[in-house]
């Protein structure tokens, strides 16, 4: 019998704390309409749906013709599906890990490592980074999509500097008058970028706390008056005190950018750029690893000093932190968000409702494709059989092969694959 190279995947989801609730999960959502058998907590968080080999997260290949493994099982058995160059350049290894995530609550201000730290990481706190893998990352909304992503230009956090006392007392004279007049030299700015944001990292903790709370009550004030608290981005400060209250990591908001993605923008996250996801949900694609340093609005652990040492302190305006999309020319179906690493790109197939026959292309690396929206009978010399699949169906597409889409679906298809472009 020929060997089968396109399948289904069950993958395991992750309930962590900051989850949206029940039904309000997209990645819930995704879990029921691909599994009706499912059940779904109403009052239970689901926060990130797992697709690929991750140990923490493996999943489970749904196909009688294969006996009950895992895809991380199936691929060391059959490294051939990765696709000769990725291969090769990954040692017989998936190179990236697939997610859908829905955020309730914001996550930790938090970077991850380029390689050389993480190996020494590992290495040193094998608890706290459990791999030696850097860990780029990118997200695409699925919903209006909130985050923190990278520093602001040092204009505007000059002007918070002069807008919200409190913050400017955290800060403290010299290194605010240090940053006002490095404006010009890109390397004064970025020591004096540093310098500004690690005293802020380090201040003594009743310090924080009592500013935190005179800011607090003064924006609440204002709020209550119907005065506007936008010079102070007074909003988004009461709403993560609200989540994390007495949390240096709230202060953060006047040094990082603020970005809005509508549905399929995105943002990259390279090492050492600071960032943290607020609200929403999103298709997340990274190298596989599990390797963050964070620094603020989190329960886990901390690790101030690391985080303030790796950082890239080059600051940016929020719309340059937006991940261009690029269109495909040998198919207007597809649009390409390839970053500037070699662990994974990620194609938006978009297959409007005039189009009842589609054939996903095949390409030179294993790929996971999920259905966001709408309803197939897909089939593939290498299936052997056909697969009815619908929204939230994940499928494993082996290097080299192609997958036909027979569309039943009125409003057309929405389809992500995850991907290694060498």
């Amino acid at each position: 019998m020929a060997e089968v190279k396109v399948f289904p995947l069950s993958c395991a989801v992750q309930n962590y704390a900051w989850g949206k609730i029940g039904l309000d999960s997209e990645v819930a959502k995704l879990v029921t309409s691909s599994d009706p058998l499912a059940v779904i907590e109403p009052d239970k968080p689901y926060a990130e749906l797992w697709m690929g080999t991750h140990p923490k997260g493996d999943a489970v290949i749904r196909d009688n013709r294969i006996s009950q493994k895992t895809l991380g099982q199936w691929i060391m058995d059959h490294s051939g599906c990765l696709g000769s160059k990725v291969k090769d350049y990954f040692h017989g290894q998936l190179p990236f890990l697939f997610k859908v995530l829905s955020v309730n609550i914001a996550l930790s201000i938090q970077a991850h490592p380029n390689k050389e730290l993480a190996v020494k990481l590992h290495a040193q706190f094998p608890e706290h980074y459990p791999d030696s893998n850097h860990k780029p990352e990118m997200a695409i909304a699925l919903t209006p999509f909130e985050g923190l992503c990278g520093f602001r230009p040092v204009e505007e956090i000059i002007r918070f500097l002069k807008n919200v006392p409190e913050f400017y007392a955290l800060i403290g004279c010299a290194a605010a008058e240090e940053l006002e007049n490095s404006v010009g030299d890109s390397h004064r700015v970025s020591e004096a970028l540093k310098k500004c944001f690690t005293r802020m990292m380090n201040c003594e903790k009743k310090v924080f706390v009592d500013q935190l709370n005179m800011l607090v009550k003064r924006i609440s004030e204002k709020a209550a008056a119907g005065e506007d608290t936008q010079q102070s981005n007074g909003d988004l400060l009461l709403r993560l005190h609200s989540q994390f209250p007495g949390d240096i990591g709230c202060f953060s908001i006047y040094f990082l950018n603020f970005i809005k993605l509508k549905p399929g923008e995105a943002m990259f996250l390279g090492a050492n750029e600071p960032h943290a996801y607020l609200n929403g949900d999103c298709i997340e694609c990274m190298a596989c690893s599990d390797n963050t340093v964070r620094a603020g609005l989190t329960p886990k652990y901390i690790d101030v000093n690391t985080l303030c040492e790796m950082l890239s302190y080059i600051p940016a305006s929020a719309s340059s932190k937006i991940f261009p999309l690029v269109q495909d020319l040998s198919d207007p179906c597809v649009s390409v968000y390839d970053p500037p690493v070699p662990d994974f790109s990620v194609l938006r197939i978009q297959v409007p409702s005039s189009v009842k026959q589609y054939t996903v292309s095949s390409i030179d690396s294993a790929s996971i494709l999920v259905v966001i929206k709408g309803d197939a009978v897909a089939s593939s010399a290498a299936a052997l059989s056909e697969m009815t699949i619908t929204r939230g169906s994940v499928l494993f597409i082996s290097a080299n092969e192609c997958v036909s889409l027979d569309i039943s679906s009125r409003e057309g298809m929405l389809l992500f694959r995850a991907c290694c472009l060498l």
